[in-house]
């Protein structure tokens, strides 16, 4: 008897989702890759379980393409609010642990997932790059032509740095337009570029502000779609009140043996 599973992409990051309140699927490592495997399996950027957990209405469990578990993914999180919903697990507001610790998520009229990320409390900036944690960490760094930008050859030796070994870190190329950012990922784990990393708009959308302080609201262009944050700055180096939103979309479903 195969499992049941859902495809789901935010901005084109995309998910498998399975629900496992059962608590029956426990994957390992290699078949995890497997699944994620675009030639042999059903093909994602990652894959995450929605389970059961005391205190919230549930609790996401996420692995990268690489089949470890990893931290936290924000076009992931709006995607899994949206399974919820489908599932009648939760309504159209919800709380949900991950972890990196408990979210909110709203189901907009618009289909559209506004998702709470936990606060910024600390951002490092040295010639015209910044590094951070917005759940998972990144490296941001700006560049004037962000469409021919080499993502992979430059995100991979940024990524491999003895800096920021041994986990590495996200890469973030971004590029100031008239109407927001844009900008392009190279995402460990996944271990290429991919269409959107929610965490990593998340990051240069607060960076952006510099070493203002107030509300904001950006709007940011990744290859996969549109996405906002919005957040409040009380000091240059914090952030807070932070909220992605963008698209959640269901693609398929089926059955696949593990």
């Amino acid at each position: 008897m195969g499992t049941a599973f859902f495809k789901y992409h935010g901005a084109g990051n995309d998910f498998i989702l399975i629900d496992n309140r059962e608590g029956s699927v426990r994957p390992d490592a290699a078949q995890i890759a497997r699944l994620c495997h675009r030639r042999f399996g059903i093909g994602a950027d990652g894959l995450m379980l929605l389970q059961h957990t005391p205190g919230a209405d549930f609790e996401m469990v996420y692995y990268n393409a690489d089949g470890n578990e990893s931290t936290m993914c924000g076009n992931g999180g709006r995607c899994i609010a949206a399974f919820a919903c489908r599932l009648g697990v939760a309504g159209r507001e919800m709380h949900f642990r991950a972890i990196d610790g408990m979210h909110k998520a709203r189901i907009l009229d618009d289909g559209r997932v506004a998702l709470h990320m936990q606060d910024v409390t600390g951002i490092e900036r040295r010639d015209g790059r910044a590094v951070l944690d917005t759940g998972s960490p990144h490296f941001v760094q700006w560049v004037e032509d962000v469409r021919n930008y080499d993502v992979f050859g430059q995100g991979r030796a940024i990524r491999n740095r003895e800096a920021y070994q041994p986990k590495g870190i996200n890469v973030n190329f971004v590029q100031r337009e008239a109407a927001g950012l844009r900008i392009r990922t190279y995402e460990r784990g996944v271990e290429d570029e991919t269409l959107a990393c929610g965490t990593g708009v998340t990051a240069a959308a607060i960076v952006s502000s510099g070493l203002a302080t107030g509300h904001f609201e950006v709007p940011v262009e990744a290859m996969g779609g549109q996405l906002s944050v919005s957040f409040d700055k009380d000091t240059p180096d914090t952030a807070r009140h932070i909220v992605l939103t963008g698209g959640a979309v269901f693609v398929f479903s089926g059955t696949v043996e593990l």
